[in-house]
């Protein structure tokens, strides 16, 4: 039902826009209607009775419509798919700035309509959900980021096909907190695409990264669970600054090591079901001084990796809690 009334809606688009008056300067030169005196003499008028009383009116409303419109009524077969419901056919408008072209499409998905949208300088808003300050662009088949508007604090972009982030996606959209690609196919990040100064949370598990683009230092959240990333794609101290950081999850990964320095703001750090085989004893105390207790960190979960915590018993003692995992 979205798409069909998004067709009628970019049908309707075209049609008026075809109807305005022509531009002054390369405007596109349009077609002259046929003189009416010419058509009204090519009319043929040898059986036409004058006399209305020798004809039947009966069921004049339904002879007149089939003659003017023809069977309306769609014809499905059983066993067989619905006929396509529309297509849109290219359409070029010259104007003075130069060619702006409508491309073609038949039987469109939702990415290739919010390109024809795009392109028409239509809102995103056309085909995703827009409530207040927040975007929901879910289960769209969306191939990129779409142009968001401005104001823009909260996106949702999560079941979709996108598998590339470039650095202009956010662009300009210095109110974005809020970001989630979950359950896409993205496998590369653009360097600098999330350095965006309000963003705080950064949602991207399942999809196809095998490493982390640089994080903005007002991150709060960051949840890449179930990728493919490894250790190398890590840049070091990738998280020492963030020291706004508080919730770091990276479980279901290729990590051989837990990767350090940890901000000191962490309360909550999920690297289950990785590669990681070693602790050090600085990963989260500072050995030189025993008397710290690092009372944030909470929630330490190792638990489906190839070690045995109980061989690093020294690099547990600042913790209020032991971290998950196996200890035999």
């Amino acid at each position: 039902m979205r798409i069909s009334a998004l067709l009628g809606l970019i049908s309707l688009v075209i049609q008026e826009t075809e109807a305005l008056p022509p531009w002054t300067e390369g405007a596109v030169k349009q077609e002259e209607l046929q003189d009416e005196g010419t058509a009204y003499n090519n009319l043929e008028l040898g059986s036409y009775d004058p006399n209305l009383d020798n004809y039947d009116f009966s069921n004049y409303e339904e002879q007149a419509i089939k003659s003017d419109y023809g069977d309306l009524t769609p014809k499905t077969q059983v066993g067989t798919l619905a006929p396509s419901t529309m297509s849109v056919s290219t359409k070029t408008v010259m104007a003075t700035k130069g060619p702006k072209t409508w491309t073609s499409v038949t039987n469109p998905s939702i990415s290739s309509l919010l390109n024809l949208l795009t392109a028409m300088g239509l809102p995103t808003c056309l085909i995703c959900v827009c409530l207040g300050t927040s975007v929901y662009c879910e289960d769209v088949d969306l191939e990129h980021i779409p142009p968001l508007p401005q104001e823009t604090t909260y996106l949702y972009a999560r079941f979709n096909h996108i598998t590339h982030i470039q650095s202009g996606d956010f662009k300009g959209l210095r109110k974005l907190k809020h970001i989630d690609l979950s359950n896409n196919c993205i496998s590369t990040i653009e360097d600098d695409a999330f350095l965006l100064p309000a963003l705080q949370e950064l949602i991207i598990p399942e999809n196809n990264l095998a490493s982390l683009p640089r994080l903005p230092a007002s991150l709060v959240r960051l949840d890449a669970q179930f990728n493919k990333l490894q250790s190398s794609g890590i840049l070091p101290e990738s998280f020492k600054e963030l020291k706004n950081l508080q919730f770091l999850y990276l479980s279901n990964n290729k990590l051989d090591y837990i990767p350090v320095p940890l901000p000191l703001s962490l309360r909550s750090l999920h690297l289950q079901n990785n590669h990681i085989q070693t602790i050090a004893e600085d990963t989260f105390c500072d050995p030189q001084d025993l008397t710290h207790i690092r009372r944030t960190l909470e929630d330490i979960r190792l638990d489906g990796n190839p070690i045995n915590l109980s061989f690093f018993p020294n690099a547990y003692f600042c913790l209020p809690r032991l971290p998950i995992g196996s200890y035999t």
